[in-house]
């Protein structure tokens, strides 16, 4: 019976040659998801050890199938072993709590955002009591001539330590920064100085190419073909990026494979045409090799002007992959060349694996080659001799399908990461693609190009005409019904469930694909079955929100930022606006204290939570506790409090971290779960504290309200 399944399994691998190299990506990645997903050293050791027996069982075994294992093993342990070495490599000090501080550093980076009138600088304080990298945002009024990269400047700032998600399925900040090296981030207040003016003052061509088209197409359009130029995203208003985003059009905004792709594209087309004019250099230079290494110079030239960020990065080495096929003869896109682009960004940024960009333009670019590579599309969209109708009829048939199939393939990294999806982006990608690749970036080179000689205008209102249709494509699409479906936070395990299962389905092309319909099922009804939660408390104790009857949130404070009410919207898995909860049915609330009364599972829950940070009577306090489920406070309480259920104050949130409650079943979801990944627990520095001049001290109140 063994031998028949080895057999079998053999035969399969054989019938599947062609796809096995596929794999490795998938298992280098794996390794490295292990690392993220397990939360200590003993289990990261303890992963290695069995990727390696893996390893040396496919050793002991005959056959394809025995290398499969073997390569399979050594892939997810070399991708657990980057990943931890990579985390340990990069490891820097990071502020301990936050601090004013005046300092003087060295600018590495300046990012400017008009939308916001704020400029973002990275600098290096030199100091050994801060952190080696910080990052500060200065607001426009305040930044002095001659802010450039490799200037020294001085300045006072208010730094804080990078935040950590601050409820479960949250943006994890202190995790981008640990592999960024940042330190600490924050405002810095004027006056700033210049102390050391850059050596190559006006020498930022990017920052110099964005400010010249945002002087010729004005607002969001400007920003949006800044964007396209130089990665710069500055100057579009957050509501016309919400509005990218809700149609699922904001990939357009990330400089990626779309525009590397139109660039390289155009560069090979104007040299081999312009070289084509000449009959000697026609008959004696390959020129279709000449054009490719035209192409190949400006995707590097493009990804360095829009600022080497590595989703471009990695776009360019795709890019240069595509060229390279071409120049050996061989087909340029095909799985195994995605595969080779996933593997060198891998091992040089591992960590990338998981962010969203990573994961969403890989997703999309696996998504469209194994569908174009399916026999089903070459059956019916295939090259035919027919008429220019029916050819056109095919065309958009098969652009269509490439759209729904691309945004099945992203629906569940939107939803895991973003807890939304959106419902007609599909649609709106058909004509935002071509209208961005043919339309848009043409034109704008056109300007720039003939900005030269002072005869751009033109071409910038045709430019500017273009995104505004653009922006009014986004904003008709967000604003229609049921554009965004909202879902709360993904089970980690769903998430890979559906992953799993989407490569089982891309990547082989035998009958045995299908199998992978099971655990994407799997992961679906995991996800759709995992309970709302009821209620949601950040990090800091600050802020709940907590579900009404109509299903929308309510939270503690009136006065939350939009930044927070959103945050917890999303999570709640809620598309409405979060209301006040002071006034709603079922709560009583003053200045000090809230008392909630939540109906879920055939009873009350009761929730105390407290909204200032002034002394209450001990004992009235206390008996209060004894009648409640859960108490919230961003302060410590003292031991006589002790609810029913859960007491969620400082000390226990120090632990736990952000947390969403369903009170039917009872999970408990939490933004530490006792990992001991290094931006959870890292070196820390403080500067010496320094009282103010002048200030007296501040008397606080001590009395019910």
């Amino acid at each position: 019976m063994f031998r028949q399944i080895g057999a079998a399994i053999e035969h399969w691998l054989e019938a599947e040659r062609a796809q096995l190299p596929l794999w490795l990506p998938v298992a280098l990645g794996g390794g490295i998801a292990a690392w993220f997903l397990l939360p200590d050293a003993p289990r990261w050791i303890g992963f290695l050890l069995a990727s390696c027996a893996v390893a040396v069982l496919g050793l002991a075994l005959p056959g394809r199938l025995g290398r499969a294992l073997l390569l399979g093993g050594l892939g997810m342990a070399a991708g657990c072993a980057l990943i931890w070495w990579r985390a340990e490599r990069v490891a820097a000090p990071v502020l301990a709590r936050p601090a004013v501080v005046e300092l003087t550093g060295r600018v590495v980076r300046v990012e400017r955002m008009p939308a916001r009138e704020v400029v973002r600088v990275t600098l290096l304080p030199g100091r050994t009591d801060l952190p080696p990298r910080v990052r500060v945002n200065l607001e426009t009024r305040d930044v002095p001539a001659g802010l450039a990269p490799d200037a020294v400047v001085r300045l006072r700032a208010r730094l804080m330590p990078p935040a950590e998600a601050s409820v479960p399925g949250g943006y994890d900040f202190a995790r981008t920064a640990w592999f960024a090296g940042l330190g600490a981030t924050g405002k810095g207040f004027d006056p700033v100085e210049v102390v050391t003016p850059a050596r190559a003052a006006g020498a930022d061509l990017r920052a110099s190419l964005s400010a010249h088209i945002q002087s010729r197409v004005e607002g969001s359009a400007g920003g949006i073909a800044s964007a396209l130029a130089t990665g710069d995203q500055g100057a579009i208003a957050e509501g016309d990026v919400e509005a990218m985003q809700r149609s699922g059009l904001a990939h357009l905004l990330s400089v990626s494979g779309l525009h590397v792709t139109a660039v390289t594209a155009a560069a090979m087309l104007l040299v081999l045409k312009l070289l084509a004019l000449s009959p000697t250099l026609a008959l004696r230079w390959r020129l279709p090799l000449v054009a490719a290494g035209a192409g190949a110079l400006a995707a590097i030239g493009y990804t360095l002007l829009t600022g080497a960020e590595v989703p471009t990065i990695r776009s360019c080495v795709a890019a240069l992959l595509v060229l390279l096929a071409l120049s050996l003869g061989r087909e340029a896109i095909t799985l195994r060349l995605v595969a080779a682009g996933a593997v060198i960004v891998l091992l040089l940024w591992p960590e990338a694996l998981a962010g969203a960009s990573f994961q969403l333009s890989f997703a999309a670019v696996t998504a469209i080659v194994a569908l174009h590579e399916s026999p089903f599309m070459h059956r019916w969209f295939g090259k035919r001799e027919e008429g220019r109708g029916a050819a056109l009829l095919r065309g958009i048939g098969s652009l269509l399908l490439t759209g729904v199939a691309v945004e099945l393939a992203l629906m569940p990294i939107g939803l895991f990461h973003f807890h939304q999806a959106g419902l007609y982006g599909a649609l709106a990608n058909i004509v935002a693609i071509p209208l961005t690749t043919f339309v848009i970036m043409p034109l704008e080179a056109l300007a720039l190009l003939l900005d030269v000689a002072g005869l751009g205008w033109p071409a910038w209102w045709l430019t500017d005409q273009a995104l505004q249709l653009l922006l009014w494509i986004a904003r008709t699409t967000a604003a229609a019904p049921g554009a965004v479906a909202a879902f709360p936070t993904m089970p980690a395990g769903a998430f890979a469930l559906m992953v799993a299962g989407g490569l089982w389905l891309a990547l082989w092309r035998t009958g045995a694909r299908w199998a992978g319909a099971v655990p994407l099922v799997m992961g679906l009804g995991w996800m759709l079955a995992t309970p709302v939660p009821d209620l949601i408390v950040t990090g800091d104790g600050r802020h709940l929100a907590i579900r009404m009857a109509d299903g929308s949130m309510a939270l503690l404070r009136d006065r939350a930022g939009d930044y927070t009410r959103d945050m917890l919207a999303e999570t709640g898995g809620s598309d409405v606006e979060p209301v006040a909860l002071s006034g709603q049915p079922g709560a009583a609330c003053n200045l000090d204290l809230c008392l909630i009364e939540h109906r879920a599972a055939g009873r009350v829950w009761r929730v105390a939570a407290t909204r200032s940070g002034y002394a209450l009577p001990w004992a009235e306090f206390t008996t209060l506790c004894r009648k409640v489920d859960v108490v919230i406070s961003d302060r410590r309480l003292p031991a006589g409090c002790a609810p029913r259920w859960l007491k969620l104050d400082r000390p226990q949130l120090a632990r736990t971290g952000g947390l969403a409650i369903a009170f039917a079943s009872g999970r408990v979801a939490m933004v530490r779960g006792g990992g001991r990944h290094p931006w959870r627990h890292p070196p820390k520095v403080q500067p010496v504290y320094v009282p103010e001049q002048g200030l007296a001290p501040v008397r606080t109140r001590n009395r019910w309200r």
